[in-house]
């Protein structure tokens, strides 16, 4: 009986990503024990960055790392060039994924990142890259075709960066002595939507630690607080301590690049109004998934009232270092 086309199809593209992946084990080098070096040394995070599949794919790294004790999150290159680039420190390494190696929004965004000092690592099928010769290591995911028959969508390609990133997440595993016990702290009963039963309460930041002004502070007091408290953010309350609003770093650098004056202004002028927050009887992995799906980091805590709280950062919930901090308990 002769076999249907669609079959035959399929098995072709399953053999030639299979065959994708299979050769990246030949190019395992030095850079690659570079790089799952450099992350380790690292106090910071890993900031995952590509656009179109290669930022779907930097996405699962993200969230493959983050359930297995290493810090991560992604940032979109667009994003991050109109002032999200503000969540990057020296501290943090870069990794990016683009298997051109010459995504104009990357290579942009690559350019501000040196400027700021942070390592970057680079996954990449075009090792001579503009990408590639800005980088401290770099990976080659580099496929000899794509399984769409037209050679053009990402499919083999997009298959081994994925891969790769598999195998530096599980390596980072291997370093940071992440045991079956931490796992089972983000992982209880085997179910990622359950991996943290802490509640908010048991983690956020409350009292004069958090970064906030009242209502008709003056913008540029405001922007100076921003700065000292250096959390990224500003929240912003009435007199009767009710959540009215935040300032972001980024919101800052937007109106900087803009031209807009803040001089005589209020912060009421320049703050984002009704900014999302949770109640503190969340759990952790509530928190993180609202995290993830919003692609943000910190998070106003407030009562029934409105009133705040408190706030939390992704580092209060994964702790540094990729080091769990949280204890939970049955």
């Amino acid at each position: 009986m002769e076999k249907d086309s669609t079959i035959t199809r399929a098995e072709e593209v399953l053999r030639i990503e299979a065959e994708s992946i299979l050769q990246l084990i030949g190019r395992l080098d030095e850079n690659f024990s570079r790089a799952v070096d450099i992350i380790y040394r690292s106090p910071g995070r890993v900031i995952v960055t590509g656009i179109g599949k290669s930022g779907l794919i930097g996405k699962k790294i993200v969230a493959t790392m983050t359930s297995t004790g290493t810090q991560a999150l992604f940032l979109h290159p667009v994003e991050g060039l109109h002032g999200d680039l503000g969540i990057v420190t020296k501290d943090d390494v870069v990794l990016a994924i683009s298997n051109s190696g010459e995504t104009e929004e990357v290579n942009r965004l690559i350019g501000s990142i040196q400027k700021i000092g942070a390592p970057l690592i680079s996954f990449t099928g075009n090792p001579s890259s503009t990408m590639a010769r800005a980088s401290n290591a770099v990976i080659n995911v580099g496929v000899e075709r794509e399984a769409c028959p037209f050679g053009l969508a990402p499919t083999s390609s997009s298959t081994a960066s994925l891969a790769m990133g598999d195998a530096l997440a599980v390596a980072l595993i291997d370093k940071h002595k992440f045991s079956e016990k931490d796992f089972y702290k983000f992982h209880p009963g085997g179910s990622l939507g359950q991996r943290l039963r802490a509640k908010v309460r048991d983690v956020m930041i409350s009292g004069p630690d958090i970064p906030k002004v009242y209502t008709g502070t003056p913008a540029i007091e405001a922007i100076s607080v921003l700065d000292e408290k250096n959390k990224g953010f500003l929240l912003v309350t009435d007199r009767q301590n009710c959540l009215l609003g935040i300032l972001t770093d980024g919101d800052v650098r937007r109106l900087v690049r803009k031209g807009a004056s803040v001089s005589g202004k209020s912060i009421d002028e320049i703050m984002t109004r009704s900014p999302k927050s949770i109640k503190d009887d969340w759990s952790l992995a509530q928190t993180i998934e609202f995290m993830q799906r919003d692609e943000i980091t910190a998070l106003a805590i407030v009562n029934c009232g409105n009133q705040l709280q408190g706030y939390i950062h992704l580092h209060d919930i994964l702790g540094r270092g990729g080091t769990i901090r949280i204890s939970i308990s049955g």
